[in-house]
């Protein structure tokens, strides 16, 4: 088990909930735009945002970003120490540095001695492309070795300042290079993990290789927070997150979607109901998983193992509640799966 560091309130590491977040693409300067989208990922199921503080007009929204935002916020800072100690300082939550970068021992002591008197964790990322010239000598090309070698070296300068609320990345936009290196470096510390597979592109291809080399780590037990990175908009990359999440069961809010891929059988327009179905119930934050299928050969034992679901007949459906006996639908199957759900969240939440 990694040890246990916190943003603000929330642990990290050490046996916690895996936390999905995400990073901000406005003008950090325009504290309204910026604020909007913190919101709008919050409301996706962020648990923490990240924004770029690359000048000192970042720096000075910072204490006004933190002040609206519902969850914590991380500092993204490169070469500049001071920066990084006014985010502090104007009450930001978590940093993501490279302290090899922000000039010198004396440098690296100050962010150091500031986010200890601060309680504010700090985040090492290394990537694939922008290892250091050394490592790149030494072992020719980016290989896990050189990504673990290279998180752990800027680990070192913070250990000999006395730090030690470290969270570690070593990210890749090849998929197995990725994996190879979160690996080791599980083997190696016991710094927690913040796991993803950079540059991953748009959604859709991105979104898949994401899935596949977060959920590979996750699944042997290696990751403590995730980030998606998707080209554009970074709501997608929320809702990818709790995906991976939702399918290796290590996050349970909101709904757990099960529909069937629909074949000959199906007498019942699934497309559009389970469509519906999911658009509708996104607000959801009650744990429950909700099956919509098709025909009579899987769909009444998935729906049955599921807190609620529906089985398709021909031209109607059979409603199943766990507790409850089975009963045939009619009319418009969507609607009343919808309503039945949103009568068993509010059930479990009382």
């Amino acid at each position: 088990m990694t040890r246990q560091v916190h943003a603000g309130s929330l642990p990290l590491g050490g046996g916690a909930p895996v936390l999905v977040q995400s990073m901000t693409n406005t003008d950090t300067r325009d504290v309204e735009a910026t604020l909007a989208q913190i919101r709008a990922l919050a409301e996706a199921g962020c648990d923490i945002v990240r924004v770029s503080v690359y000048d000192e007009q970042c720096a000075a929204a910072v204490p006004a970003l933190v002040a609206g935002s519902p969850v914590p916020l991380v500092a993204d800072i490169h070469f500049d120490h001071r920066l990084a100690i006014a985010a502090m300082e104007g009450g930001i939550a978590k940093l993501r540095i490279n302290p090899g970068n922000i000039g010198g021992a004396a440098n690296v002591r100050k962010v150091a001695d500031c986010a200890k008197a601060h309680g504010v964790p700090i985040r090492i990322g290394v990537n694939s492309g922008s290892l250091e010239k050394e490592l790149l000598a030494k072992y020719g090309h980016p290989t896990p070795e050189a990504l673990v070698e290279s998180a752990l070296n800027h680990a070192r300068l913070l250990e000999d300042a006395g730090f030690h609320d470290i969270v570690l990345s070593m990210k890749s936009s090849d998929v197995r290079l990725t994996i190879a290196a979160y690996r080791l470096a599980h083997e190696k510390c016991d710094y927690p993990l913040h796991v993803g597979v950079t540059e991953a592109g748009l959604p859709g291809q991105g979104t898949v290789k994401s899935a596949i080399g977060i959920g590979a780590l996750l699944a042997d037990g290696i990751g403590d927070t995730i980030r998606v990175s998707l080209t554009g908009d970074p709501l997608p990359e929320a809702k990818a997150a709790w995906d991976i999440l939702h399918a290796l069961d290590l996050r349970r809010e909101g709904i757990q979607f099960i529909s069937c891929p629909t074949c000959g059988r199906t007498r019942i327009n699934l497309p559009e109901i389970a469509a519906r179905v999911e658009a509708a119930l996104s607000d959801i934050r009650v744990p429950l998983k909700v099956a919509v299928m098709g025909c009579v050969v899987n769909g009444p034992g998935e729906a049955r193992e599921a807190d609620i679901g529906i089985a398709g007949g021909d031209g109607c459906g059979v409603l199943f509640v766990k507790g409850e006996a089975p009963r045939k639908i009619t009319g418009d199957l969507a609607e009343t799966l919808i309503a039945e759900v949103r009568k068993l969240a509010a059930a479990r939440r009382a």
